[in-house]
């Protein structure tokens, strides 16, 4: 954005044509000052006529590459913690609306499934239960098939049998009495209530959430540092232009807007192009993950640690915030920066 002269501007921050400037109508000035002067202004005037920092320079393409890189990594960050706690939020709801009820093998297999449907009819009668489902021994071994593959072992093995059981959430069952119940009546029988599970889904979840914080924090520090180190090099590459804009009345504030305009600018042209980027990581990662090798088991753990890598529509909008959090973030460092400096010198 190129800042304008402020001898032309509208702006009321800017000196208009009228002001005095001090020291320019001194009857002590000869006209030889005056005349460079002048010729100063009128240099500035088609200096200024240029961006602060040309985004076609070296300088310029090379600081938007790396704001990119740093939105591409938040947003990378963001979307793939977003979508851990929607799948963990997904689990726990899971897990709170069932139970399971591990059955130990008998002796034999019709033993095994009498005591099962036992188990099962008396679950299925209790308040709170909505259904008692007995899974049968084929289903499982499929179970243990993701760990000990497809294998005719399964079926000569004292594999225990499981009873889902769906229970209703208005009006939960008191899950320790019915334990004790199962305990007394059913002594092969165990009830499991995915306590543990869910202490530890909170737990990884809580740990993912803050390792991504910690990221965008990073990232955030680090870009500040960036358009810190590039407002000091485009302060310094234009010093002579900001002493006229100062020496012909300028304040502050309107050459820090000029800067601000600049760099957020460059801010969301790299935000977009990042948001993008990651965007299309998200989109091609389910179909990348089998093109590696990952094989159908990495890819339905992917599914549902992840919930298959594809952002929802609140995810996107997600994103969307990232951008407008590292266009503003350049913009008011790129200020901040400009005082400090413009401060440091008066």
């Amino acid at each position: 954005m190129a800042p304008q002269f402020p001898g032309s501007s509208t702006d009321p921050d800017a000196p208009q044509g009228g002001d005095r400037v001090p020291g320019l109508h001194g009857a002590s000035r000869s006209a030889e000052e005056s005349a460079a002067d002048t010729k100063r202004a009128k240099a500035a005037l088609g200096a200024v006529s240029a961006p602060i920092v040309p985004a076609g320079s070296v300088t310029g393409r090379s600081l938007t590459l790396v704001i990119t890189i740093m939105c591409f990594l938040a947003c990378l960050t963001a979307g793939g913690v977003y979508m851990i706690n929607q799948s963990a939020a997904a689990w726990l709801r899971n897990i709170a609306s069932e139970v399971t009820v591990q059955v130990e093998a008998a002796e034999d297999a019709q033993a095994t499934d009498a005591i099962v449907n036992r188990v099962a009819d008396y679950l299925g009668r209790q308040a709170g239960v909505r259904a008692a489902r007995p899974l049968s021994a084929e289903e499982s071994n499929a179970l243990l098939e993701p760990w000990l593959g497809q294998t005719d072992v399964l079926s000569s093995l004292p594999v225990p049998r499981l009873i889902a059981i769906n229970l209703d959430l208005s009006q939960p069952p008191d899950i320790e009495a019915l334990r004790g119940v199962l305990a007394k009546d059913f002594p092969t029988a165990q009830l499991d209530d995915h306590r543990h599970w869910q202490a530890q889904i909170r737990a990884v979840t809580r740990s993912l959430a803050l390792g991504g914080l910690a990221i965008l924090v990073l990232v955030g520090a680090a870009t500040t540092a960036i358009i810190i180190s590039a407002t000091r090099s485009a302060m310094a590459s234009n010093r002579e232009i900001v002493e006229v804009l100062n020496f012909v009345g300028a304040n502050d504030r309107f050459i820090s807007r000029e800067f601000e305009k600049h760099f957020l600018a460059l801010g969301i042209r790299a935000g977009v192009v990042g948001a993008a980027s990651a965007m299309l990581v998200f989109l091609v990662l389910p179909t990348l993950v089998p093109l590696l090798g990952g094989g159908a088991v990495t890819t339905a753990e992917l599914r549902n640690f992840a919930g298959g890598g594809v952002l929802d529509l609140a995810g996107y909008l997600l994103l969307g915030i990232v951008v407008v959090v590292i266009a503003a973030l350049c913009m008011l460092t790129s200020r901040y920066g400009v005082f400090r400096i413009l401060h440091a010198r008066t």
